[in-house]
């Protein structure tokens, strides 16, 4: 009979559907793993923002005195430095791996993964709350709505698509809009994601996704290209005895796991290079964040 071993790689790729289903504020934003770093001066990027154009109207049957207006293409460029490199690692004894592991996946693996996702979310959120925005915009306590409305209007009014908007909110405000029986359900059978987990519903254009990793009484409006977040897989060392590294859908990860003869364990390490910006667009002579609005709640109205 011949033996099935499972494959590193394979191992990997299951890691990596893992952390995907892990996060949350990772999967609202512009994620994407095709930037080539390799010999990239500094660990940076640059990310080509094209030229926005607007069309003109020709005078129907004119007498072709006036010329055509001729534009200018103006692309713009925003950069992307890898400088985060998070990881997970656990040592697993002999004893426990003997004794203890039914199941090193669920076990170890899958506790690994969850760390660097919040790792990962924590970062983004930082990130975003961070961020100079150009329009910053008031939530009544009693009824956030009206805020909201504003919100989207400001991202209207800077042309904004207005494909996959998201809200997302802190506690208080998520308590608020709750309280306001005013969000619509968005249920998603068959997603066991976090994400889904955290979207409680949508209102005025926008699906409004919860976080603690923001202050409870912020929000922020946007859409996914207003942040971005950049992964690598690290290379896998010419030492190491189990190990792959694998990229899906805007995510990189590389998982080691190795022996210490040492200490009589096992190593367990999986890790990720990130890296964080803000898109920001041109406006008259300046750059300014117009992708995303800020969101506060104000205090309750006290009562005599």
């Amino acid at each position: 009979m011949t033996n099935a071993f499972l494959k590193a790689e394979t191992i990997a790729a299951t890691s990596l559907g893992l952390l995907e289903r892990e996060l949350v504020l990772a999967n609202l934003v512009w994620a994407n793993a095709g930037f080539d770093f390799a010999g990239a001066k500094n660990d940076t990027v640059t990310v080509r923002i094209p030229s926005q154009l607007v069309a003109h109207e020709y005078d129907w049957r004119n007498d072709r005195a006036a010329d055509i207006k001729l534009d200018e293409l103006s692309e713009d460029s925003l950069t992307v430095q890898l400088n985060k490199d998070v990881y997970s690692a656990v040592a697993v004894t002999d004893e426990e791996l003997s004794l203890d592991i039914k199941d090193f996946g669920s076990q170890v693996l899958q506790p690994q993964v969850s760390a660097v996702a919040k790792a990962i979310d924590t970062g983004v959120a930082a990130l975003i709350e961070g961020a100079s925005y150009a329009v910053a915009e008031p939530m009544a306590f009693e009824d956030p709505f009206a805020g909201i409305v504003r919100a989207r209007a400001t991202l209207n009014k800077s042309n904004v698509p207005q494909e996959n908007r998201t809200l997302l909110v802190g506690a208080d405000v998520e308590t608020q809009l709750l309280l306001s029986k005013r969000l619509a359900d968005v249920s998603q059978s068959g997603s066991d994601s976090a994400l889904r987990n955290a979207t409680v519903g949508r209102l005025a254009g926008f699906n409004i996704v919860v976080s603690n990793a923001i202050n409870p009484k912020s929000a922020y409006a946007f859409i996914p290209s207003a942040f971005v977040l950049a992964t690598r897989a690290p290379a896998i060392p010419s030492g190491a005895t189990f190990g792959a590294s694998q990229s899906y859908n805007g995510l990189s990860m590389r998982w080691l796991r190795d022996y210490d003869a040492t200490k009589l364990r096992d190593r367990s390490i999986v890790n990720i290079y990130a890296g964080y910006n803000v898109m920001t667009d041109k406006v008259g002579a300046s750059k300014k964040l117009v992708r995303a609005v800020k969101l506060t709640l104000s205090d309750p109205v006290k009562t005599a």
